[in-house]
C-alpha cells in the first residue's frame, strides 16, 4: 500500500485509484484507512494529515460530488453523525471548539471529489513555535491510536 506523506500528496502523488474514499467505503487495502465508525449511509474516519488530534471526515458510502445529491434521509444522518462525532470528541479530547468545513470544488483546495466534511477539534495555545516558525504542525498523537479510541468511543455511544 502506497501512503504519501503529506509533501508528497500536496504535490500529486496520491494512490492511483479512482476515488480514495470509494476505496475505504469498499475495504480496500489500496489507501490507507483510519475508519472509526461506519453507518447505514455514512463512514467517519481520521484524516490521515490531520490539523489536530481528532480531525475527522464524515463522507457518505456511495460516490457523490455535490452537497445537491444527498438525499433527504442522507442529509439527516449527516448532521445526526455531526453531533455525534461532537459527543466523542469533547468526551476523548474536551476541544475548546470545532470547525466544520465542505471544500466544495477545486478552487477550496478540495483534492478529492467524493463529498465529504471535515470536524476538526479546536484547543486553545495550538499554535507553537514550530507552527509559526517553521511552517510545520506537529500532531502529538500516533493516528492509529487515535483511530483506535475514536472507534472505541464511537462503539460506546451506539
Amino acid at each position: 500500500m502506497f501512503v504519501p506523506t503529506k509533501f508528497d500528496y500536496v504535490h500529486g502523488k496520491r494512490p492511483e485509484v479512482d476515488c480514495i474514499l470509494c476505496e475505504v467505503v469498499a475495504g480496500r487495502d489500496t489507501v490507507e484507512r483510519l475508519e472509526v465508525h461506519r453507518s447505514p449511509l455514512f463512514v467517519v474516519s481520521l484524516n490521515l494529515y490531520p490539523y489536530n488530534p481528532g480531525h475527522l471526515l464524515i463522507f457518505p458510502r456511495r460516490h457523490v460530488i455535490t452537497l445537491g445529491e444527498l438525499s433527504y434521509k442522507e442529509t439527516l444522518e449527516l448532521h445526526a453523525l455531526q453531533v455525534r462525532s461532537f459527543e466523542v470528541l469533547g468526551e476523548l479530547y474536551q476541544p475548546r471548539g470545532y470547525n466544520v468545513g465542505y471544500n466544495l470544488g477545486e478552487a477550496s483546495g478540495a483534492s478529492i471529489t467524493h463529498f465529504h466534511i471535515h470536524v476538526v477539534p479546536r484547543y486553545e495555545r495550538e499554535l507553537g513555535f514550530m507552527d509559526i516558525i517553521g511552517g510545520s504542525k506537529i500532531v502529538v498523537e500516533d493516528p492509529h491510536r487515535t483511530r483506535d479510541r475514536v472507534r472505541d468511543s464511537f462503539a460506546k455511544v451506539e
